[in-house]
């Protein structure tokens, strides 16, 4: 499956902004998909995922009650809205696929990945 990130930017602290990640091919149902970031000079970090089954979402610490993750499987395309952004969100984020259960924030599980796309929160 190949992913495509869109939807970064650059937005002020507090603001909000919606990446979305559209998947090819007829399969993207079959799988878990994550969000996952990395800031300048540190480790990937887990944001999000949401279950292939029944829709069963999982969020990284720093960002529950902030983000929320969705999917449309008719439209092969997730979706994480973030809401109150900090400036400690800032990093490029990444989409990815995975068809293994129970390994939603190991970014070693996921086979799939989109290209990246950077959001800059301003203070």
């Amino acid at each position: 499956v190949q992913l495509q990130a869109s939807g970064g930017g650059l937005v002020q602290a507090g603001g909000s902004l919606r990446l979305s990640c559209a998947a090819s091919g007829r399969t993207f149902s079959r799988y878990i998909m994550g969000w996952f970031r990395q800031a300048p000079g540190k480790e990937r970090e887990f944001v999000a995922a949401v279950s292939r089954r029944d829709g069963s979402t999982y969020y990284g610490n720093s960002v529950k009650g902030r983000f929320t993750i969705s999917r449309d499987n008719a439209k092969n395309t997730v979706y994480l809205q973030m809401n109150s952004l900090k400036p400690e969100d800032t990093a490029v984020y990444y989409c990815a696929a995975e068809r293994r259960e129970g390994y939603y924030s190991d970014y070693a599980a996921y086979d799939y990945w989109g290209q990246g796309t950077l959001v800059t929160v301003s203070s």
